[in-house]
């Protein structure tokens, strides 16, 4: 029974290290990459002015009225 504690904490660290690293890369290659990804795509054929029209003619903006 001597030094239980420090062997089972010296297993839980490396355990708790490991698992952290690995919830880290899922979520770096499984959420944050394909969302910059999908936003790198959006913004590269993106129209402004396309799109503040179309929501000026919805009726969206009150300091801009529909033509």
């Amino acid at each position: 029974m001597r030094r239980l504690l420090a062997r089972r904490m010296k297993f839980h660290l490396f355990g708790a290290f490991f698992i952290s690293l690995g919830c880290a890369a899922l979520y770096k290659f499984g959420i944050a990459d394909p969302r910059k990804r999908a936003y790198a795509e959006f913004y590269k054929n993106y129209d402004p002015m396309k799109d503040f029209e179309a929501m000026r003619a919805a009726g969206v903006f009150e300091s801009a009225p529909p033509k």
